[in-house]
């Protein structure tokens, strides 16, 4: 169950990071608002988990989880370029998630 809550953490983490960009330097209200409520319902999920599995685990899936959607989603909704070199560290951060999610406690 701490898993699945961690990978909630994670979507809302994405969530937050992707209302960064539209926040246009916390000037657009709503998008703001977005930045703030996702943060801290990340934050909040992420926490939940921590009675349950370690804090070196469950921190770096949070952001490895976190990274691997925002890059994905800066490429199909803000048109980011995706390099062979970015596709070799976005896999290796992959690797590095199921590595931790596979040897992690719960």
């Amino acid at each position: 169950m701490a898993w699945l809550v961690l990978i909630a953490a994670a979507v809302f983490e994405i969530a937050f990071a992707l209302s960064l960009k539209p926040s246009d330097g916390f000037s657009r209200f709503w998008p703001t608002a977005g930045v703030l409520v996702f943060g801290v319902i990340s934050v909040v999920l992420l926490s939940k988990t921590l009675d349950r599995l370690p804090v070196g685990t469950a921190y770096a899936v949070w952001t490895g989880l976190g990274s691997l959607g925002v890059v994905t989603l800066g490429v199909v909704l803000f048109g980011e370029q995706l390099s062979f070199a970015r596709l070799a560290c976005i896999a290796l951060i992959l690797v590095g998630v199921i590595g931790l999610r596979l040897t992690g406690a719960e």
